[in-house]
């Protein structure tokens, strides 16, 4: 139940993090690149309650879900930073805050 619970929190902080930079994305971008951060950041963050209240088979999809927007997000981080939005700064922190919570949900499906 704990690692549920920090896992929540460290995407909380995550897309705490985000809002920020998708307002520096320029505006003709903003609607796209960052409709789809934002997206990606608030679904992740409805599935892990999602996932935490289920205990049956479809807990194993809903992880199987978040693993697959977690890569989602994780490209279009990527991508932002080569359209040089992002500076490698906030890549670099961004990316390891995306990589350990990728290391926690897949330790949370394996249990």
């Amino acid at each position: 139940m704990t690692e549920q619970l920090i896992l929540f929190q460290k995407l909380y902080d995550l897309v705490i993090l985000m809002y920020p930079i998708i307002n520096h994305i320029p505006k003709s971008h903003r609607m796209v690149l960052g409709k789809h951060l934002e997206d990606n950041c608030l679904v992740l963050l409805l599935l892990v309650i999602k996932a935490n209240k289920t205990r049956d088979v479809n807990r194993r999809i809903l992880q199987n879900e978040i693993s697959d927007k977690l890569d989602s997000l994780r490209i279009l981080v990527r991508l932002i930073k080569d359209l040089k939005f992002l500076s490698i700064n906030q890549y670099a922190l961004l990316s390891e805050k995306l990589n350990e919570i990728s290391k926690m949900v897949y330790c949370w499906s394996n249990i």
